[in-house]
Formats: structure tokens, C-alpha cells, sequence
């Protein structure tokens, strides 16, 4: 396969001659192996780009995206397992990756603004206009696109990635982790020195949260690893762009600051693998073992000699730390370096199921245990 890297409007597009994989989603099920007991199958193949999930009331689901500029809602009406209805909510949108629910509401994060759309279930066919929540947060989009989730403490999440491979932040609110109430008020940075995380959620067990962080390019194709974080209180810097992983000196910025004095990271993931969207499993229909466990969607490296990542892993975590690093879902990167798709994000529905987006292929998949 025949890859091919382009810069637009700071965002890294990796396009792909895999026609099998463009214009045939279902085929790539085969390729794809879980654990004993698992079945995977195509809950929705007809959204472009689909990348963060959250789901609603009504059971739907709602969708983020970032190159496609939109926001859909997908209803399962018959519970089968796949969406009947496909629905667009906006378009034209500065790269809504980020969607949170909450109180009949949804929330999208654009590059610059958050926004609402009230009472949605009952008009996905005629959205409102949407409620400006917030609109100060940089334009930039280099590491503009956004995740969003809602707290423990009802309070909205994201965070403001670096406007740049490797520098170092101009603005206090480069590189942070922020959080503000639903009606966009009370905004405040909790922590700094996170190049980009585009995935986090709360443990079950301890309430912390747990982020992920995407590491900084070319320093080569097993430098630096990317991360897995916890963020305990306010004021913490994880490091970038002074050091990486807890004890790599950057060459550029690193010689001015010692990695003693930054949080160093709970887990850490190899180069490039793109650690995004992660879930701890809460449900009731996975085996024991996945019992408060963290999935990580690894989107997968597009600047590495030999291709990584590509893949869903678990996490195994004892006395609420993570311990190992297990394949949970393979094959969207081939034994001959071809790359099928890119898996995203991760939502667990009520019976315990899970959705993973896939936004090379435009699809999201359902993860099932059913031992025969």
C-alpha cells in the first residue's frame, strides 16, 4: 500500500490506496482478532471521519468529527445492533471532534468555542441554533482539535493542545488541562505541560482522572514513548516541552529544566502508537477480568519506519495503577505494513457493550462477549 503524508491547515492527513478498506468497511471485520468469546460487528459504516463518542438519551449516539467539519446522531431503532438512522446535525463546524451529553443537551467542542445544543433528542431532524458556552480558547490548529467529556463533579473537561510539534508555549493556556462549569462559567487550568491528549476518562475505583498523551515528533522512530497520565491536583506540569516520559531532556528545551520537577507518566506506551480515546469498563457483560480495566483506542504512528500501533489495548490496573498492557483487537495493521484503519475512540453502551470509532474508514464498530 502506498502512503502518503500531507500538511493542510496544520492538520496531518495519512491517505491511503487501500480501496478494499475505503469502500468496504464489512470486509475488514474478518481481519480484525479478539480474545475468545468476543464478536466484533459494524454498528454504523456510513460516517465520514467519525471520530469522538457520547451517548444520549433515547439511546443515541452522537458523533464528533474533525476533518469533516460534522456532528451526527445515530439511532439503533430496532436493537440490533446497527444504526437504522443516521442523522447530520451541523456542518461547517471548526473541527468538532469533541461531544459531550448532559440534561438533554449536547455539547461540541470546536477548535475555538465550545457550544451547545439544547433539547436535541427531540429535533435531530431540525437542530436549534447552538448556545455559544465558551469562546476563548485559541484557534490554532495544530493540536486544535479537542476532546470533551463531563466530570464526576458535573464539571466540563478538555484540554488545549501545543500549537506545534516542539516549542515552547507562548500563552498559559498552551499545553493545559481545563475544565469549566456547564454553563460556560468558572474556567480554570488544572495542570500544563501536556502536548496533546485527545482521550481521558475517571477511574471507577479512585475517581482520578487518567489522560493520554501523544509524545513529540522526530527524535526518531522509538523516541519518545507516548503516555499514559494521571492528574491528581491543580498546578501540575507533566513536562512538555522540557522532557518527555518522565525522564527523556528534550535536545531543544531540555537543558534548562531537570525531569525531577514534572509529573512523570502512569504508564508508558511505545513511540508514536498515538494513545487517543480511553474508557475504563464498567459493564456487567466482558469477563471478570476487564472489571474496572482501561481500553485505549492507539490510532496508530504515520511517521515511523515500521508502522505501530493501529490496535485496541487494555490496561491492567492493581491498587489503581496500571501493571501490563495487553492486544485487545488487532488487524487494522497488517503483517505487510498496510493500514486498514485507525480506531479512535471508545464508548461503552448500557448492556456492557463497547462502540469504537474508526475515522480513516468512517465507521464505528460494536464489541460484544458472547461465549458460545
Amino acid at each position: 500500500m502506498n502512503n502518503s503524508l500531507h500538511w493542510l491547515g496544520g492538520l496531518l492527513l495519512l491517505h491511503t490506496s487501500n480501496l478494499l478498506a475505503a469502500e468496504n468497511p464489512a470486509a475488514i471485520l474478518e481481519k480484525l482478532k479478539l480474545p475468545a468469546g468476543f464478536n466484533i460487528t459494524l454498528f454504523a459504516d456510513d460516517v465520514p471521519n467519525a471520530r469522538s463518542l457520547t451517548l444520549g438519551e433515547q439511546g443515541i449516539i452522537y458523533v464528533g468529527t474533525r476533518q469533516a467539519g460534522k456532528v451526527y446522531a445515530l439511532k439503533d431503532n430496532n436493537n440490533d445492533g446497527k444504526s437504522d438512522q443516521r442523522y447530520v446535525l451541523a456542518s461547517g463546524l471548526n473541527m468538532p471532534n469533541g461531544v459531550a451529553y448532559k440534561d438533554g443537551a449536547l455539547y461540541v467542542a470546536e477548535t475555538n468555542r465550545i457550544i451547545r445544543y439544547a433539547n436535541i433528542a427531540n429535533h435531530l431532524n431540525n437542530p436549534p441554533q447552538p448556545t455559544i458556552i465558551y469562546d476563548q480558547l485559541p484557534s490554532d490548529t495544530h493540536h486544535g482539535w479537542k476532546y470533551l467529556r463531563f466530570g464526576p463533579d458535573n464539571k466540563l473537561y478538555t484540554a488545549v493542545g501545543a500549537p506545534c510539534n516542539i516549542c515552547e508555549p507562548t500563552k498559559d493556556i498552551y499545553t493545559s488541562l481545563v475544565r469549566l462549569n456547564a454553563d460556560g462559567s468558572g474556567f480554570e487550568i488544572l495542570a500544563r505541560g501536556i502536548r496533546n491528549t485527545v482521550g481521558f476518562d475517571w477511574s471507577p475505583t479512585s475517581k482520578q482522572l487518567f489522560f493520554t498523551e501523544n509524545g513529540r515528533d522526530y527524535l526518531g522512530d522509538d523516541l519518545p514513548p507516548d503516555e499514559l497520565n494521571l492528574w491528581t491536583e491543580k498546578g501540575q506540569h507533566f513536562g512538555y516541552p522540557y522532557c518527555h516520559a518522565g525522564t527523556i531532556a528534550d535536545p531543544e528545551f531540555g537543558q534548562t529544566q531537570s525531569c525531577t520537577k514534572f509529573v512523570a507518566p502512569a504508564w508508558k506506551f511505545k513511540a508514536h502508537i498515538a494513545p487517543l480515546g480511553a474508557r475504563f469498563y464498567t459493564g456487567a457483560q466482558f469477563p471478570e477480568q476487564y472489571s474496572n480495566q482501561l481500553f485505549i483506542a492507539q490510532h496508530g504512528s504515520w511517521n515511523r519506519t515500521e508502522p505501530q500501533g493501529y490496535q485496541v489495548v487494555s490496561l491492567s490496573f492493581k491498587e489503581g495503577k496500571p501493571v501490563s498492557e495487553t492486544p485487545f483487537i488487532q488487524g487494522w495493521l497488517t503483517q505487510q505494513g498496510e493500514v486498514l484503519g485507525r480506531p479512535t475512540d471508545i464508548l461503552q453502551l448500557p448492556d456492557g457493550s463497547l462502540l469504537i470509532s474508526d475515522d480513516t474508514l468512517g465507521a464505528i464498530y460494536k464489541v460484544s462477549y458472547n461465549p458460545k
